[in-house]
């Protein structure tokens, strides 16, 4: 598995531990942000859409329970996972922290080979389209460069947020719900148009065409005379 496009956000107010965290983090070829109190940390996230969050939970001004708490109350960021770090013995906090909507916990001090298993195992929980797997009713569905948001209708493409006339939108949403997955012609015509609907042959193939010039070339494969899939 290739961790070179997760990102991730560390938060917590000593210095010599973000040091630590990012430097062993960076070998292994995360993108990594960095925050010392917490609503710097809710800003960064809003900005950078991080996949993962280590989140200490005692910080002067925010703590990591309230931090946790507004993070999980911004539609935006509600795939994001969330890992607090917590001393060792600190039971109340990994209980809060689970309350607060909190993924995971990771108790300090920890070693870097831990660290490391304990990031890559949290990120195998997204789903093969970047969702959390405990949050399967989540209205943003994500890969690595793209979210789509339902409710909004809208797509955001490393960071841009883009507006596609509704079948394009249901069409890309369609093929990112299972990267790698072959969709056939048939497939598209009636997940996207319906059984009902009478389009030409070429519908799908225009459709294609134009999420092609607005996202890039590299996100959508033809697979000649089946169909298309999504590389993640």
């Amino acid at each position: 598995m290739d961790y070179s496009n997760y990102k991730i956000l560390l938060v917590d107010d000593e210095e010599d531990i973000l040091e630590f965290l990012s430097y062993n983090l960076q070998k292994e070829g995360f993108i990594i942000f960095t925050a010392r109190n917490g609503r710097d940390a809710i800003k960064l996230a809003i900005e950078k859409f991080p996949h993962l969050i280590l989140l200490d939970v005692m910080m002067p001004e925010m703590d990591g329970i309230e931090t946790c708490e507004e993070i999980r109350n911004n539609h935006d960021l509600k795939g994001t996972l969330i890992a607090f770090l917590t001393a060792r013995g600190e039971d109340y906090s990994q209980i809060a922290g689970f309350e607060a909507g909190g993924d995971d916990y990771i108790t300090k001090p920890v070693k870097p080979k831990l660290l490391i298993s304990k990031v890559k195992a949290l990120l195998k929980r997204y789903h093969y389209s970047g969702e959390k797997k405990s949050d399967k009713d989540s209205s943003v569905l994500k890969t690595k460069d793209i979210h789509i948001d339902y409710d909004r209708y809208i797509v955001i493409l490393k960071g841009e947020e883009m507006f596609f006339p509704k079948k394009e939108f249901e069409l890309l949403k369609l093929l990112i719900s299972k990267p790698e997955k072959v969709f056939t012609r048939d497939e598209i015509f009636q997940k996207v148009w319906g059984d009902n609907i009478i389009v030409g042959d070429r519908t799908i193939d225009v459709h294609i065409r134009k999420l092609r010039e607005k996202l890039g070339d590299d996100y959508i494969r033809t697979i000649k005379g089946v169909g298309y899939k999504f590389i993640s």
